[in-house]
């Protein structure tokens, strides 16, 4: 067991050599620009320390990139009818100190579930701790990071409500938009402020003290995808059908401080790794890194299959994870543009096709905060826990 541990770990890298050769060299070439007392300089031309520095960043890379190989299934549940066509989980996320998650989707339903009884519970069947119905399809949820039972949600009628998890009431309801809205995100550094984006090419920030939008950005089209920096409720992030992400600072919003391009479909989803650093998800098969500081294109991230559906993006501080059309969840290490590991889904039902297990593809995931634990669904409304492991 040991040598055949020894033999993977030895072609897992290698597999990777490219990429870990040239996120070595990237950042020798990082400490090389950066400015250097000419009295701590060797012959060539990069300094003793930093010259360390970089075998440290470099080493730290290696150290995370290498420490896991696959994932393990620590928690299976279903939340639809096995013979229901309405099962696609749409968003998971965990709340504030990821005790409970939410999850919603085409079933018209928010259910709110208690981690640690799915995680520790052999139970068949999983009960949710709240259920709430709602109107129309959901697209989208976001908890308050300040307010533990309050959680905002999106849906197909351009609806954005906030609802209160311990009353299983709503506590706002904003109907400005004219078509369906795909993503909803509560900042986190303001807790009564919220942003929003729709098929009406409009974005929309909100504050919860208040009936109607506070601000409006019109676009040029469909919005996918927005997010708050976590660094500040300044600054938003928005992902759209133009193939292009636009970095707005809201104290002016005549124009996007920063536009990324690069993407060659919608961009699906985006997700702030750090105040600096953001990660995009298209239709086009790839994840894309950015530098919102330096408006720089950091990596792009291939290994998955996205063509047509939001198939989920997670982040945290150094990996990825996102869904793919094969009925899989992928994993990257941020430094690196090929994935670390992968887990596919099998069908949960016994009886079906070839076509129909070939039609099922992974809708949301989540990662829980920083660890290597995270939450998966797909378009069958199976849930599992899976955990990085060796």
């Amino acid at each position: 067991m040991e040598k055949d541990a020894h033999n993977f770990s030895r072609n897992f890298l290698w597999l990777q050599f490219n990429d870990l050769q040239e996120c070595y060299l990237q950042k020798r070439r990082q400490l090389a620009n950066k400015p250097h007392n000419p009295k701590e300089m060797d012959k060539n031309m990069i300094p003793r320390e930093g010259y360390n520095e970089g075998l440290v960043d470099f080493q730290s890379v290696l150290t995370t990139f290498t420490r896991y190989s696959r994932l393990r299934v620590m928690a299976e549940l279903r939340i639809g009818d096995l013979f229901h066509s309405a099962n696609i989980v749409s968003s998971i996320e965990f709340d504030r100190d990821d005790e409970l998650f939410a999850t919603a989707g085409v079933s018209r339903c928010i259910k709110v579930f208690d981690f640690s009884t799915v995680l520790n519970e052999t139970a068949d069947m999983h009960y949710p701790v709240v259920e709430m119905a709602t109107r129309s399809k959901l697209s989208c949820l976001s908890w308050n990071n300040f307010a533990k039972n309050h959680i905002a949600s999106s849906d197909y009628e351009g609806i954005v409500t906030v609802w209160d998890v311990n009353t299983r009431q709503s506590v706002m309801e904003y109907e400005e938009h004219e078509k369906r809205a795909w993503s909803v995100d509560f900042s986190r550094t303001e807790p009564s402020m919220l942003v929003s984006g729709s098929d009406d090419y409009k974005v929309k920030v909100w504050c919860t003290k208040q009936e109607a939008s506070v601000l409006n950005i019109d676009m040029k089209a469909n919005i996918c995808c927005v997010k708050y920096n976590p660094g500040s409720s300044n600054f938003i992030a928005v992902g759209s059908a133009d193939h292009q992400i636009h970095y707005y600072d809201l104290r002016n919003i005549s124009h996007p401080l920063h536009v990324f391009g690069g993407h060659r479909k919608a961009v699906s989803y985006v997700k702030f790794l750090s105040n600096n650093e953001l990660a995009s998800a298209s239709t086009d098969s790839t994840l894309r890194l950015w530098d919102v500081k330096d408006n720089l294109p950091v990596r792009t991230l291939k290994g998955h299959t996205n063509e047509k559906n939001f198939v989920g993006l997670s982040v945290n501080s150094e990996y990825i994870a996102c869904g793919s059309e094969t009925n899989e969840v992928f994993v990257y290490h941020k430094e690196i543009s090929r994935p670390v590991t992968s887990h596919k889904f099998g069908s949960p039902n016994l009886h079906d096709s070839d076509d129909d297990v070939a039609s099922y593809f992974i809708s949301a995931v989540c990662w829980k905060s920083d660890s290597p634990t995270m939450l998966t669904a797909n378009s069958q409304g199976t849930i599992k826990v899976l955990v990085l492991a060796a």
